[in-house]
């Protein structure tokens, strides 16, 4: 069945104790809603319904799935059931939170805590739209990918790998904060003895792993998309897919472009993220983010520089000061005579 355009739910509806009050994303794979629940809280409901293997017309709840899609339905609904119920279990401030998941009009339902904010690729193409030169700080780089980096070691420790990191995924708060959505591509545990599950991937962020079918995947496969997202925070664009490189790979030509614009030392954190071996990434998300929060030596020299000049003038100011001191003191005396 070639993909199609599911209806959503309509607003207002009553859905296990929650009421739908609009549609806020969809995407090949799911739709995604605003609700409340009896309390009044606000969350976010996923729910899943790939276009590809079902389709819902318009005033219907339950979807229409052709016979030959039922097996592969199920086994994505059953893999969908078993992520939220994974997710439940991490608590992290930079992970999204489940709340609740239930069955229902023949499909699943996962529940999280809405957050106020915009996802990082709206904050760069607004930025990009705006003309801002960088696109992003440095600064703010390491500081949120250092954040995006803690809530991915979490979900690395509970055995899931989230195969689908990309600037759609990340949200940033109002704060400013990272949180790891949409763990929907995800279909492969840190278990060796798991059956795979091959997800979608997203050209440009994907690591050649995920375009073969019996690749080994682990942290490192998550750790080429930190490192593709990062470069589409410096450029406004994503990295050359994978497939193309390993026919004519530019990108050390985009590299020599941020250079000047970022520090030797990020760009080159990133330059080993996207490494197209995966033997050649960083193996563990520990390992680059303590690559990522190293400072660039020149810069650690110039900060010594900024710093010992401005203790040498404060020295020589207080020794200035010292000496105008006794005179200052012998005027006052003078005019109050």
């Amino acid at each position: 069945m070639a993909a199609q355009n599911n209806a959503p739910l309509p607003d207002g509806l009553k859905l296990a104790g929650y009421r739908i009050v609009k549609k806020i994303a969809s995407g090949g794979f799911s739709i995604v809603y605003l609700a409340y629940d009896d309390d009044g809280t606000a969350v976010a409901i996923k729910e899943y319904l790939p276009s590809s293997l079902a389709l819902r017309q318009w005033g219907e709840l339950s979807p229409a799935i052709p016979a030959e899609n039922l097996p592969i339905f199920r086994i994505g609904l059953k893999c969908f059931f078993e992520e939220g119920r994974a997710l439940a279990q991490i608590s992290h401030p930079n992970v999204v939170s489940v709340l609740n998941f239930f069955r229902a009009n023949d499909t699943v339902y996962m529940v999280m805590a809405y957050e106020s904010g915009r996802s990082l690729q709206e904050h760069i193409l607004r930025r990009r739209n705006q003309g801002e030169t960088p696109l992003v700080s440095e600064k703010f780089l390491r500081k949120m990918f250092h954040q995006v980096m803690n809530g991915l070691r979490e979900v690395h420790t509970h055995k899931l790998l989230h195969l689908d990191i990309k600037p759609a995924n990340i949200y940033l708060r109002a704060d400013g904060t990272p949180i790891l959505l949409d763990f929907g591509a995800s279909r492969q545990t840190l278990r060796t003895d798991a059956p795979k599950l091959y997800p979608m991937y997203t050209p440009g962020f994907a690591p050649a792993e995920l375009y073969e079918k019996n690749a080994e995947l682990g942290p490192w496969t998550d750790i080429y998309s930190i490192g593709a997202s990062m470069f589409a925070c410096m450029t406004g664009t994503p990295p050359q897919p994978v497939d193309q490189r390993k026919l004519d790979d530019k990108m050390e030509e985009h590299f020599r472009k941020l250079e000047g614009v970022y520090s030797s030392r990020l760009i080159q954190v990133v330059r080993w993220s996207l490494t197209v071996d995966p033997l050649q990434r960083p193996q563990s998300v520990f390992s680059l983010q303590r690559a990522l929060m190293t400072p660039d030596p020149k810069e650690e020299v110039s900060f010594m520089v900024k710093v010992s000049r401005k203790l040498r003038n404060l020295f020589y100011s207080r020794i200035q000061f010292r000496r105008a001191l006794p005179v200052a003191v012998d005027t006052i005396q003078e005019n109050t005579r």
